[in-house]
């Protein structure tokens, strides 16, 4: 797995003794740091380390190195050290080992000291003389000296813990003899890479001088490791003065090139990988095995296991000198882990000698701090400068002293040294550990301070290392790598579980150091004295709040978007300088990503109240979100454990704080829901019945709080004043509600938000206190926090009204706080009615007395509030609903609805107006709308509540109540039905809630029309003309009702419905004083029951069976008082017949078949039928057969009329000639009749049955339903049934559940708990119950009804329908007739008998009249007509004229008699034909077809176009006179011989011989 880079090197020493060190130094310290190591272990998978930071140590500086003290700062990071010295961060050598410790207790403990991986020698030779003489015994002294410990021999385990390996370089100078040479001669070197890409064109006769050190020097074992390689310097990066100024004599022409420059570097810096890596996997390898070794000597005596972490933190070490810091952490997190067993199997067994050892019992430095603290108590002294501005970022100069100045560092004391010597507390020991994983979590997350080190670290190293004039490699920039925010939050976790934890320590160490324990002389108890505690606790707080503060600013990093505080100075208040902004303190400036806007003025609110929406931030822009590609992983991780670390400060300092009796606020909040708890008093559970207060020991002693023992100067600071310390609250309460912010923790920024809302109350800063009330109210409403949403609203509620902000202190804080109250009140009514088996609610309710008030403010500020204060209904009401069905008021058009309400509100108030609306979303009243109020002010209690409201508005129907309003003074507290979730027409009657009633139950209503009120009734008038609009009648009763003035509108109700009001009129005596034509009439004084009927005529645009008016009478009273009436009533205008003539054209006669059918599955009773003659025509009608014919839907009836022209018309008929006949009918509808009946008998019979019982008023409402079944429960058979046996039976009805059919007539719903026993007799006491009772009776008293042949009281239908004579241009009369008579032979005698082939002469008689032309057109030109006789080819031989053309002469426009409209015996035509028949059988005539005929160019022999296909001749009838008429045919045989085989034709049988009969003797055969 790759390692992120870290700030993790390893050690590499160099001998230089030819000083050639500044010449190699500017071409290898630019490749560096190593990159992409890849480490096999032997126990795991390929470790990849993706830098490894390398130190070059020069061999003459190695004991400074590791016996001087580097500089390091408080915070753990080390400052680099340039050149040659030693630098790292964990002063393993400097300050882990004890002064004066030996060479062989180094050797005994591994890991004290930090050794170099790899050392190399610089070797510079620049001939074969020189390395012979002098170069070689150098560098075998060298080995000698410095390299055989690497390759020790087997089991010796101490020199493999610092196992190293050994390089040669030889640096080769320009203008010498060893530049000139290649690096290999002609045998080539298998063992470099380098010789293999070399050239092979110089003399070899002599090794080079590369080979002959790589003969000395490398083992010539198989596998053994190349330790040499040669490194060219260029002539450009050699100084002059360095420079050889004799050049060799022997010229060799070898170049090298910059190619094989950079192969020799790069396989340089393999070289180091590869040989570092070696000496780390040996040291990983011996150390695994020591360990594994010790660890399983765990149960032997005299194991110890600060020997034990000494061994194993080698390993660790090692893998974080490598980068392979993950690995280090999980060594010491198994060290930790360890040393929590030690200590658990210690305290179990009760002797630490045989567990791994004994630790110190307390820390010397607690000691010394607590003494010193107890001393400054008792002198009453305070070392304390209350000026000092606090700054965490100073040197440790002068603060060695200072326990808490950075109390987490690992170069704070020499712990090694300490654990080694087992002269270490566990308090020390856990503190060691922890800042061990700090550093290496710092590393992993790549925390800018480590990052910002090793850059600086390796720029001094490549300035320092001197450049010749053309430097061959440039320097790299730096990369600016990220941190892991992952890392730098599990620093913050663990440092959150590590504070608890070690304040423990803290508390056992100091107590255990002064033996603080004392015996208190009452009873021999130990009591802990309270000045020893304050002191503990000012200890243990000032370094938990150091701790906290220390690893804020170690994962400080400017990757955090954290939005700008919204804190600052108040106005004219200057901020303090003794507590700085923490971030200055301690924390580096950082910016944020975030767009923060503030609220703009005159923004709406984004809430109906003002708050922020659901699930949104007040503090984040709303708009604008945070960019998804910014939140790097970790980050809100990171946020989330900062602020808790910040939260940790700021509880730490707020029980500082209550010591002192500075609170946050919260004890003053307002309590609600609380007032039962009483004080309580703790007691001893010993044997003791007397249980003794406990005392002080020494009364005489008052306590005072000190900040003793507070060494952190912030918390020191702010527990000095209580200014200081409400600023630093606030401080920290800031800064960890916009770390939650980018964590995206809501419910602890809303938290953090209310902490500064009451904080900012409690400072009476009530204009902040506000906006943060503001903000977090919301979110406590969402989450159920009743009570303490209540208190705050309270305290939102102090606030605006501290501020004047009177409006929003009426429509935000006490609305929301009257509905929070309002909501807890609904919910413990809720939970009381609810019936609970074995379950007890611990739900705590707000009292009363906390909000008593606030209703009274909220309706006296109101009236100085300029817009009317509107407020939901059901925030401060339940339980709303109708009482009972409406009552009607005796004698009037008028009713009440009684309401109940139960008022949420602890306190009373009066309602000036109380108003409600129902509504009717029938089509058939247009969607009308009833307004009911109240007749005076209402004073609503706490608690239930009835309401009369009053309308004098009838309008009968089932309605819906939508909308109910409370108006006190300027406060409108209003309820309205959500229609889109329950529409009116969606929820059923008799009550239920229903989805989107919300609080108001019971909201369906019904009202009737009475019998005796003013009532609007819409009819069919009884003569209905076909040519001209038809017309309504409305007919307007009074009743009980003495109009003095009436007003009545009509208006259409059906689509397509034209009222023509224009022509409306009065019908009767009464007229109306004022008629305006947009459907209003004004009538005057009406008398009671009386009648007023208007008729008015209508159209439709489509075809529609019936039609529906809308009616609205507005009528005053005697008395005055004026009340309103509503209805829409329809009525069928179909036809409820249909009439189909069937017209026969003569000569001199018009024969018209009319055909009367039922429109409906109802008969009728055709009383009599009339055809009016016109100007022109006259009709004439057989005798009525009876008085009525009855038509059913399957038996039309046929009614025949001849029609003939008037003798006294002309021939000219003009345009004004009437010349249209009228049939009218008069019938009744059978279905009608019967519904007449039905009305008539059951309303008299029930009011004469129910009259005692005062249910007469309710008659016309069980007429109507009993009507409405009627029509629907009569099919067609029963009504046939009904027409034939004259009788009708109504057991039909006895099936309908008439109780169902009354709805909204219950008794109220209050009577069915005080006054009937159950809910049966609640029932049976409705009236709707008793109405179906007197249904059912009637039914069984009428079990048939007789229908009389003519109903009284049934006026019947005239209709009248204009009958129009076809306009015909010419009638042809043509007529075959036989010149001789034929005998009549044939079966029937009826027709002509003639024998098959007879000759047959017959003459075609043709003749026309123009006496049915009424349109006149084309009388006075002549026409020309085509006639064609034609026959079945089989039937007839016809000869003679089949076809010709014949012309009618025109009449005269000036003749007006009419003589030649008919043709005359000189205008006919005769013509001869003869017909022969072919077949026998009766045979129908010829057929003639006539036709008008004109010439295509106007002009005779041009050729013929038939008019009649081309749409363009006139209308001709043609009479054929021999339609129907047949010839009788014979055959004349006498006798016929056949075969009776298949032969004949067709497969039939064959005439072989026949013999006529003599029949034919007379007569001509063909």
């Amino acid at each position: 797995m790759e390692q992120p880079s870290s700030s993790s090197k390893v050690t590499v020493e160099y001998f230089d003794p030819h000083d050639v060190y500044k010449l190699l130094a500017p071409g290898l310290i630019p490749r560096l740091p190593l990159r992409d190591l890849h480490w096999q272990s032997h126990a795991g998978p390929v470790r990849s380390i993706h830098t490894l930071h390398t130190e070059l140590v020069s061999a003459g500086t190695e004991n400074k190195a590791t016996g001087s003290e580097p500089t390091t700062r408080d915070d753990d990071f080390q400052t680099a050290t340039v050149g040659g010295g030693a630098s790292s961060t964990d002063q393993v050598d400097s300050i882990g080992r004890a002064p004066g410790a030996s060479e062989k207790r180094r050797h005994q403990i591994p890991g004290l000291r930090r050794t170099p991986y790899l050392k190399v020698l610089l070797v510079r030779c620049d001939d074969n003389d020189s390395y012979k003489s002098t170069v070689r015994a150098e560098i075998r002294e060298w080995i000698k000296a410095n390299a055989t410990t690497s390759q020790g021999k087997p089991g010796s385990n101490a020199e493999n813990h610092d196992a190293f390996e050994w390089l040669i370089i030889h640096v080769v100078i320009p203008n010498t003899v060893a530049a000139t040479q290649p690096r290999v001669g002609k045998a080539l070197d298998s063992t470099s890479d380098l010789s293999k890409a070399s050239t092979s064109r110089w003399r070899g006769g002599s090794s080079t001088l590369l080979e002959k050190l790589r003969s000395d020097f490398n083992s010539s074992g198989k596998g053994a490791t190349d330790r040499v390689r040669q490194i060219r310097i260029g002539i450009n990066d050699v100084p002059y003065d360095l420079l050889p100024r004799v050049v060799p004599a022997v010229p060799t022409g070898y170049h090298e090139t910059e190619h094989d420059a950079e192969i020799a570097w790069l396989d340089l810096i393999a070289k180091f990988k590869e040989l570092i890596l070696s000496s780390f996997d040996t040291r990983v390898r011996q150390y695994e095995e020591d360990i594994k070794e010790k660890d399983g000597q765990r149960g032997l005596p005299g194991w110890n296991f600060c020997t034990f972490f000494i061994l194993k933190e080698g390993l660790a070490r090692g893998f974080e000198n490598v980068g392979l810091v993950e690995d280090a952490l999980v060594v010491y997190d198994q060290l930790s882990v360890g040393l929590d067993a030690i200590i658990h199997e210690q305290a179990i067994a009760g002797s630490a000698e045989a567990h791994g050892g004994a630790l110190l019992s307390y820390t010397e430095e607690l000691r010394k701090l607590a003494q010193r603290a107890l001393d400054q108590v008792e002198s009453g002294k305070m070392e304390f400068e209350d000026e000092e501005a606090v700054d965490l970022q100073k040197g440790e100069k002068g603060q060695a002293d200072n326990f808490d100045r950075i109390p987490i560092s690992s170069t704070k004391k020499p712990y090694r040294e300490l654990i080694l010597a087992n002269n270490v507390s566990l308090f020390d020991f856990r503190c060691y550990i922890f800042a061990r994983q700090i550093a290496l979590l710092l590393r992993l997350g790549n925390a800018s301070s480590t990052r910002e080190e090793l850059l600086a670290k390796l720029k001094e190293q490549q300035e320092l290392a001197p450049r010749g004039v053309a430097p061959r490699v440039p320097q790299p920039k730096p990369t600016d790598e990220s941190e892991n925010l992952s890392q730098l939050a599990e620093i913050c976790r663990r440092a959150l579980e590590f504070v608890p934890s070690v304040s423990v320590l803290i508390t056992r160490d100091i107590t255990a150091a002064l033996a603080a324990v004392r015996k208190g002389e009452n009873g021999g108890k130990a009591i802990v004295d309270p000045i020893l505690a304050e002191v503990i606790d000012n200890i243990v707080a000032s370094f938990a709040f150091s701790v906290a503060q220390q690893i804020l600013a170690q994962t400080s990093t400017k990757a955090l978007p954290i939005p700008p505080s919204a804190l600052g100075p108040k106005d004219g208040e200057e901020q303090k300088v003794s507590i700085p902004e923490p971030k200055t303190m301690m924390h580096p400036a950082r910016s944020t990503s975030l767009s923060i806007r503030p609220q703009q003025a005159g923004q709406p609110p984004r809430s109906p109240l003002g708050f922020p929406g659901p699930g949104r931030r007040a503090s984040l822009p709303e708009n604008d979100a945070v960019d998804a590609f910014h939140l790097k992983t970790g980050l809100e991780e990171l946020a989330a454990r900062r602020a808790e670390l910040y939260t940790l400060s700021r509880n730490i300092l707020e029980e500082g704080g209550k010591k002192r009796g500075w609170t946050d606020g919260w004890a003053s909040v307002p309590l609600v829901g609380e007032s039962d708890i009483v004080e309580m008093q703790e007691i001893s559970l010993d044997d003791d019945s007397t249980p003794e207060p406990t005392q002080n020991p020494n009364p005489d002693a008052v306590m005072q709080v000190s900040v003793a023992g507070v060494d952190n100067e912030l918390l020191r600071t702010a527990l000095d004043n209580k200014d200081d310390f409400y600023r630093l609250y606030e401080t920290l309460t800031d800064k960890a509600l916009r770390h939650y912010i980018v964590a995206s923790y809501h419910s602890s920024v809303e938290a953090n938000k209310a902490d500064l809302a009451v904080l900012k109350f409690h400072l009476k800063d009530y204009k902040e206190a506000a906006d943060y009330f503001h903000q977090t109210l919301p979110f406590y409403g969402r989450r159920g926090w009743t009570l303490l949403e209540i208190s705050m609203l309270i305290m939102f509620a102090r606030c605006l009204k501290k501020l004047r902000k009177y409006d929003e202190y009426v429509n935000i804080a006490i609305r929301q706080l009257l509905f929070k109250a309002a909501a807890a009140e609904r919910e413990r009514l809720e939970q009381k009615s609810h019936l609970r088996i074995l379950k007890t609610s611990d739900t705590k309710y707000p009292e009363t007395s906390a909000i008593k008030g606030f209703l009274g403010d909220m309706l006296e500020i109101s009236q100085s509030l300029d817009k009317e204060v509107r407020i939901p209904l059901d925030n401060y009401s339940t339980e709303v609903e109708l009482d009972g069905a409406p009552v009607y008021d005796e004698g009037k058009d008028s009713f009440s609805l009684f309401v109940n309400m139960r008022s949420l509100l602890v306190d009373e108030f009066t309602a000036d107006k109380i108003s409600l609306r129902m509504v009717n979303s029938s089509s058939a009243l247009g969607g009308r709308e009833i307004w009911l109020t109240s007749k005076e002010p209402f004073t609503f209690r706490p608690g239930k509540n009835k309401v009369q409201l009053k309308s004098s508005i009838i309008m009968a129907g089932e309605y819906q109540v939508d909308m109910l309003r409370v108006q006190a003074r300027n406060v409108l507290l209003h309820w309205e039905r959500d229609v889109v979730t329950a529409p009116a027409d969606k929820v059923l009657l008799g009550g239920g809630q229903g989805g989107g009633m919300g609080i108001f139950k019971h909201a369906s209503v019904v009202l009737y029309q009475r019998a005796r009120a003013l009532d609007v009734k819409l009819l069919a008038t009884k003569e209905v003309r076909l040519d001209r609009s038809n017309a309504l009648d409305l007919e307007v009763s009074t009743g009980w009702n003495s109009v003095a003035k009436c007003e009545v509108k009509i208006r259409a109700a059906t689509g397509g419905l034209r009222l023509l009001m224009g022509e409306a009129s009065a019908i009767g005596a009464r007229q109306p004083t004022t008629l305006m034509e947009s459907g209003s009439f004004e009538f005057g004084v009406i008398p009671a029951d009386s009648e007023v009927k208007v008729r008015f005529p209508f159209t439709v645009e489509h075809d529609v069976h019936t039609v529906a008016v809308r009616v609205e009478v507005i009528y005053t009273t005697e008395n005055g008082e004026v009340f309103t009436f509503f209805k829409t009533d329809s009525v069928g205008i179909s036809l409820a017949l249909g009439v189909n003539v069937q017209d026969v054209f003569k000569h001199g006669a018009l024969y018209s078949r009319f055909t009367v059918s039922t429109a409906s599955l109802s008969p009728l009773r055709l009383f009599s039928s009339e055809l009016e003659g016109s100007e022109v025509f006259e009709a004439h009608f057989g005798e009525w057969a009876t008085n009525q014919i009855v038509v059913f839907p399957k038996q039309p009836a046929c009614l025949l009329y001849k029609i003939t022209r008037k003798k006294d018309v002309g021939g000219k008929i003009g345009p004004e000639t009437r010349k249209t006949l009228y049939l009218k009918l008069r019938y009744t509808v059978l279905l009608e009749e019967i519904v007449s009946l039905v009305e008539k008998r059951f309303r008299k019979d029930f009011e004469d049955c129910v009259v005692e019982e005062k249910l007469g008023g309710y008659s016309k409402l069980v007429t109507g339903r009993v009507v409405e079944f009627l029509r629907q429960g009569l099919t067609g058979y029963e009504l046939e049934k009904a027409a034939l046996l004259g009788e009708l039976r109504t057991d039909f009805l006895g099936d309908v559940h008439w109780e169902r059919q009354f709805p909204g007539l219950e008794p109220p719903r209050s009577m069915l708990n005080h006054r009937f026993s159950g809910q049966g007799e609640y029932q049976k006491r409705s009236v709707a119950f008793q109405l179906a009772g007197a249904v059912r009776d009637w039914l069984r008293e009428n079990p048939t009804l007789e229908l009389k042949s003519f109903e009284e009281g049934v006026t019947p239908t005239t209709i009248i329908i204009p009958v129009d004579i076809p306009p015909i241009t010419v009638v042809h009369t043509a007529d075959i007739r036989f010149q001789e008579p034929i005998g009549a032979g044939g079966a029937d005698a009826g027709s002509a008998a003639v024998c098959i082939n007879q000759l047959i002469a017959a003459t075609l008689h043709l003749k026309w009249t123009r006496i049915w032309d009424t349109a006149g057109a084309g009388v006075s030109q002549d026409l020309e007509f085509s006639y064609e006789l034609t026959a079945p080819a089989d039937t007839w031989l016809l000869g003679g004229r089949r076809k010709g053309h014949f012309v009618i002469p025109g009449v005269e426009e000036d003749d007006e008699s009419g003589e030649n409209l008919t043709s005359t015996p000189d205008t006919e035509a005769d013509i001869p034909l003869l017909l022969i028949p072919l077949r026998e059988g009766y045979l129908p005539y010829p057929s003639v077809d006539i036709r008008e005929v004109r010439n295509s160019s106007g002009s005779s022999g041009s050729g013929e176009v038939d008019l009649a296909q081309h749409g363009l001749g006139h209308h001709c009838e043609t009479d054929w006179r021999n339609l129907g008429e047949t010839v009788h045919v014979l055959a004349d045989r006498g006798k016929v011989t056949l075969s009776l085989d298949a032969s004949g034709p067709g497969g039939g049988p064959l005439v072989l011989e026949s013999e006529t009969s003599g029949a034919l003797r007379g007569r001509v055969v063909v």
